[in-house]
């Protein structure tokens, strides 16, 4: 039995229908309902990382466990290994991010993470640690400005990120939890090429055929944004990951997709085109 947890999220989705289109597979969610994997194989379990009788529970019989955590200050990755090594889980797969093996990256996510990655060093049990780049469905963000005045707001429109789509980070995590000879390895994922916001946009505006505008948000006015959805600590660690991509540090393609499941990444534009829905006006 395979353990998904983060089954709401943009890659843990992913991760729980692809093996629950091949099998059986538990879910642990804090929130039930808002799990969208269903069928007879998928088994849902209530509980939070810090309840330990859910944990309990929810690791019983598994083998493999993926782990996707986003607390900024709860011990959550100390909870569940813990918990998994007491339950004799013989792998985890931990998402991470690709940062923590960049040494320039020193913000508070970044250094959380690696926290994080040592705890389940730490824990006794075989690890596999998946570390994306950023996340090209960041940009639903973008959504309502896009549908309400056709303009993409965004810090550094001419900063290069090799950006992944979520499936493909799910692709190879799935590759990792179902496959052998992964235990003790860190696989950086990437998607096949660096771009832009401002090309980002060009490239919506191609697929939503309609024009859009891109306008460069001052730092002080991304700083403002930022704080008005995070803690200061986490709105910071995104202002110096701007800064980090700025530079080119996220601009580096790396051929994981391919290896781990024979198929080339996804584009930005083929994942643009499949979630156009998203963007366009009502």
């Amino acid at each position: 039995m395979i353990l998904v947890t983060g089954a709401t999220g943009a890659v843990g989705r992913e991760v729980a229908a692809l093996l629950a289109a091949a099998g059986p597979v538990r879910i642990l969610a804090r929130r039930p309902d808002r799990v969208t994997v269903r069928g007879d194989g998928v088994e849902v379990v209530e509980g939070a990382y810090g309840d330990r009788p859910a944990l309990d529970r929810a690791l019983r019989g598994v083998n493999s466990l993926f782990l996707v955590t986003n607390s900024p200050t709860e011990p959550d990755d100390e909870h569940v290994a813990e918990a998994a090594r007491a339950a004799g889980v013989r792998h985890l797969v931990k998402l991470s991010m690709m940062a923590v093996e960049e040494p320039g990256a020193d913000d508070f996510i970044t250094r959380r993470q690696r926290e994080n990655e040592e705890a389940i060093r730490e824990s006794g049990i075989a690890w596999t640690f998946v570390r994306p780049r950023t996340f090209m469905s960041n940009t639903l963000s973008w959504a309502p400005g896009i549908r309400s005045a056709g303009v993409v707001r965004a810090l550094y429109g001419d900063a290069p990120v090799a950006c992944v789509d979520p499936r493909d980070v799910a692709a190879v995590a799935v590759a990792v939890l179902t496959g052998t000879g992964h235990e003790g390895r860190a696989y950086a994922v990437s998607g096949p090429e660096a771009i832009t916001a401002r090309e980002q946009t060009a490239q919506l505006s191609r697929v939503l055929g309609r024009p859009l505008r891109f306008e460069e948000l001052g730092l002080d006015a991304a700083r403002a944004a930022l704080l008005a959805k995070y803690p200061r600590p986490v709105a910071e660690a995104f202002l110096e990951s701007a800064e980090r991509q700025r530079a080119g540090a996220k601009a580096a393609v790396v051929p994981t997709v391919q290896e781990l499941t024979g198929r080339g990444a996804r584009t930005y534009r083929t994942w643009s085109a499949d979630h156009a829905d998203a963007f366009a006006a009502g």
